[in-house]
């Protein structure tokens, strides 16, 4: 029964997630922000799998048994809150850029500790726990955000034909 209520739980996730994402292109300029998503996607899988290989986060329920990490998470929810977070700081100042940084990890934060204490979606291992869940949220947001000024600063020199 708790199972199937986590599965669910999953499921909504999944939903919500196609959903928003489907609402990121709306908001020029796309491409930064598909740049960010894919970027996000994958620094988050690497160091997802990093932990879940070396024992401290462990994901018991999952809709499909496919990877051991938390896909749904990782290439999904993480990558579309990473495109908002950056959509929301593109303007910003260093105050402005690590205060919300705070407005979005703060919240996820606390939901991951909720799913890691009361259901089987997560489980923290080895000395892992919110705090440092936190702050390597935290600061995933901030090199997502400096990866992305980096890449509007660069030149945009055209590509020679052949």
């Amino acid at each position: 029964m708790k199972q199937t209520f986590e599965k669910n739980i999953l499921r909504l996730l999944l939903i919500f997630g196609v959903i928003a994402c489907a609402n990121l292109i709306r908001k020029p300029p796309a491409k930064d922000w598909m740049i960010v998503f894919l970027f996000k996607g994958f620094l988050s899988s690497i160091l997802d799998k990093l932990l879940v290989r070396g024992g401290y986060i462990k994901y018991p329920v999952q809709l499909a048994k496919c990877c051991d990490i938390s896909y749904i998470f990782d290439y999904l929810l993480f990558p579309i809150t990473c495109v908002y977070y950056n959509q929301v700081t593109k303007t910003s100042n260093i105050f402005g850029i690590l205060t919300k940084t705070l407005c979005f990890s703060i919240p996820m934060s606390i939901i991951e500790h909720f799913l890691e204490k009361r259901t089987d979606l997560i489980s923290f291992n080895k000395g892992w726990n919110s705090f440092i869940s936190f702050l390597s949220m935290t600061i995933t947001f901030l090199i997502s955000r400096a990866f992305i000024a980096i890449i509007r600063k660069a030149p945009n020199k055209p590509v020679p034909e052949n």
